[in-house]
């Protein structure tokens, strides 16, 4: 854009007008705690039930689904650690403190579910040139329990899926674990039904051909925010043209945004005002109007005195 410069003023209330907001931090995974908790004991038990009673009748799918959710209790491991230390307060050297392993755990949970998929896969590939015989019965009681733990578990995370990525790949796993057990009692039904022990690994095999499309979004997401992309469900030009339109400002350069963690994005910005500083009202109302249209409650903005072009002929291209 038209004169740029890079020396960014976070901190300054005067001079060029540096300011910076604190306002509209969300705190919702403080509130899953229990739902974690509760959730990952539930699931270690199942996963030592299914694992004992899969080697027994030697089913690849209740294995399989075993696998699926110890896979899943790290998952939760992961997302729990990562909602724990983004509480920690910033110190010198982590000045956002460690807001940020929210997005590394988001990122860690959507590997997981990958490589566990390949695992059913592979597993699964392999029982069809040797299909061993099932206890169909069996199988579709011990995965219809399943059922219930991972839909119970998936339900305590679902309020939050929509506003945290992170707590999102905790519901798509428990959400996916259900699916694979409902795909395995209806694999049993069948084998106790027909006897078509092929039955088992091929459900397994399709089950997981779903779930990955779910996790590859998840997956896609997170490596965004791994790359400071601006978060979804913020539209980079509709931001700029708000800026734009502040009363007094002919032009933006330097604007970020940019996730601090799951659930908290920021921006910085320059604006160019030739008419003078405008005073701390209007910083104050430009990210309070940030907050409340944008949910954007971190924001940095610098005013800068001198002309600059107007904002349709700034340069979206440099940084």
């Amino acid at each position: 854009m038209g004169g740029h410069h890079h020396g960014h003023d976070h901190a300054n209330s005067h001079g060029h007008g540096g300011s910076h907001s604190h306002v509209g931090h969300s705190h919702a995974p403080a509130s899953f705690d229990r739902a974690f908790a509760i959730g990952i004991g539930l699931n270690i038990a199942f996963v030592a039930v299914e694992a004992v009673v899969g080697l027994r009748i030697d089913s690849v799918a209740l294995l399989a689904d075993a696998g699926h959710n110890l896979s899943d209790v790290l998952g939760l491991v992961v997302a729990w650690g990562g909602t724990m230390l983004a509480r920690t307060a910033p110190t010198k050297r982590f000045t956002y403190g460690l807001k940020g392993s929210t997005i590394l755990a988001a990122l860690t949970n959507a590997l997981l579910l990958l490589v566990a998929l390949g695992a059913i896969v592979l597993e699964a590939s392999q029982r069809f040139s040797d299909p061993a015989p099932t206890a169909g019965l069996t199988v579709s009681m011990v995965a219809g329990v399943g059922i219930a733990v991972n839909a119970i578990t998936a339900w305590m995370f679902a309020r939050g899926r929509k506003g945290d990525v992170n707590i999102r790949g905790a519901y798509l796993h428990m959400a996916a674990d259900a699916l694979v057990s409902a795909g395995v009692v209806i694999a049993g039904l069948v084998i106790w039904r027909t006897g078509l022990t092929w039955i088992d690994p091929a459900v397994s095999i399709i089950i997981a051909i779903l779930i990955f499309w779910q996790t590859w979004g998840l997956l896609r997401e997170t490596v965004e925010m791994s790359l400071s992309a601006v978060p979804r469900g913020i539209e980079f030009d509709h931001v700029d043209d708000a800026l734009c339109g502040l009363p007094g400002v002919t032009e933006i350069h330097d604007l970020h945004i940019w996730p601090m963690s799951t659930t908290e994005p920021v921006l910085t910005a320059h604006l160019v005002m030739p008419a003078g500083h405008p005073g701390d009202d209007f910083l104050s109302d430009a990210r309070t109007m940030l907050h409340e249209t944008f949910g954007i409650g971190h924001a940095t903005l610098q005013v800068e005195t001198g002309t600059g072009h107007d904002c349709s002929m700034a340069d979206a291209k440099a940084v």
